[in-house]
């Protein structure tokens, strides 16, 4: 006949693990496992719940005892969603980290389920207590919602638009510098900075392409860099053609020809974050109003729509993906509309 019970194992450490064990037959049936437990208590409960199907003539389930699985943890879910955007290039990874970074200290040990519009809207005025920047907030809570979507939590609370209110954010008036303010940084960055800048004003190119742009890129023959697919936002080549000024700088920077790693970073001494710290200190010696390497690009941009340069044109020549970010993010009323003398800077 069918009989239940409880067998004692002795574990690591001396302590005790209660196994439960039944058969469903008499002696020639096969032995099965129904569980194993800390507490014997915990053991009695399934023995007699294994005992009741036995006696109801029915094979113990024993998945019926089994509870929902539990959401994972935001911690839990964030790390999972890192780890599957290998689509993502190195900056966008790291504007991630730091989005989570915010987020975590708040969400860490909150099921994906349990987190509510409520949770949210407290973690938004959390940060805007800690003097957090309206667009900081914006994408950390662009961020979350990321992760909640990743972890399928419909509906997602990070994306509830009535209780999750973000502060007002001004947009911020970009005042390119004027060639004067140019030429006055560029005198006072350590030298190996200067060609980088430079490069930046002629071509508007992304701060990025000073880390992504390499020896092998630069076509000497016709004296223009090439920007390659892989490292452009809008995944297209482009060609940058010099200044011939810049050309004969950059030629003399890399010296013999057959000297050269075509493999090589083009501008190797410098690198956009350290660029961008330099400028920063250049301006302050200098007594000039601050700007970033990306505010050349608005610079250039601005120049080539004062020319008279088709807005089509212009996109093509900056790698810009949609021209209506090109004509109304990227044009400004300029201090000056004067263009460096490249000849001259570079003297």
């Amino acid at each position: 006949m069918a009989s239940v019970w409880i067998r004692v194992r002795e574990v690591k450490g001396g302590r005790r693990r209660y196994r439960v064990e039944f058969r469903p037959g008499g002696r020639g049936a096969r032995i099965r496992y129904a569980g194993s437990f800390v507490t014997k208590r915990e053991a009695r409960l399934r023995r007699d719940y294994v005992a009741g199907e036995l006696a109801a003539k029915r094979m113990p389930d024993l998945r019926l005892l089994a509870g929902p699985p539990s959401a994972p943890t935001f911690g839990e879910a964030a790390a999972a969603w890192r780890e599957s955007r290998i689509d993502v290039a190195d900056g966008t990874a790291v504007y991630h980290r730091a989005a989570l970074g915010r987020a975590l200290p708040f969400l860490r040990e909150r099921r994906v389920d349990a987190i509510t519009a409520e949770d949210m809207a407290a973690l938004v005025v959390s940060l805007h207590e800690q003097g957090k920047a309206p667009a900081t907030i914006r994408k950390t809570r662009d961020v979350v919602a990321m992760v909640l979507d990743h972890a399928r939590v419909s509906p997602n609370p990070a994306r509830d638009k009535v209780a999750v209110r973000l502060p007002r954010e001004e947009p911020e008036e970009v005042a390119p510098p004027s060639a004067e303010h140019v030429e006055a940084v560029f005198h006072l960055l350590p030298r190996r900075h200067r060609l980088a800048l430079l490069f930046l004003d002629w071509s508007g190119a992304r701060v990025s392409a000073i880390d992504t742009t390499l020896v092998g890129d630069y076509d000497e023959q016709r004296k223009r860099v090439r920007l390659r697919a892989a490292t452009t936002k809008t995944r297209r080549a482009l060609w940058i053609e010099l200044h011939p000024a810049l050309a004969d700088a950059l030629e003399r920077e890399l010296g013999p020809r057959e000297d050269r790693d075509r493999g090589a970073r083009l501008f190797a001494a410098s690198g956009a974050d350290a660029l961008r710290t330099a400028i920063g200190k250049a301006c302050k010696a200098a007594g000039v109003p601050l700007f970033s390497p990306h505010d050349l690009r608005h610079r250039r941009i601005s120049l080539l729509h004062l020319r008279g340069v088709p807005w089509a044109r212009i996109a093509e020549s900056v790698g810009q993906r949609k021209l209506s970010v090109t004509a109304d993010t990227y044009s400004h009323v300029l201090v000056d509309e004067r263009e460096l003398d490249y000849a001259e800077v570079l003297r």
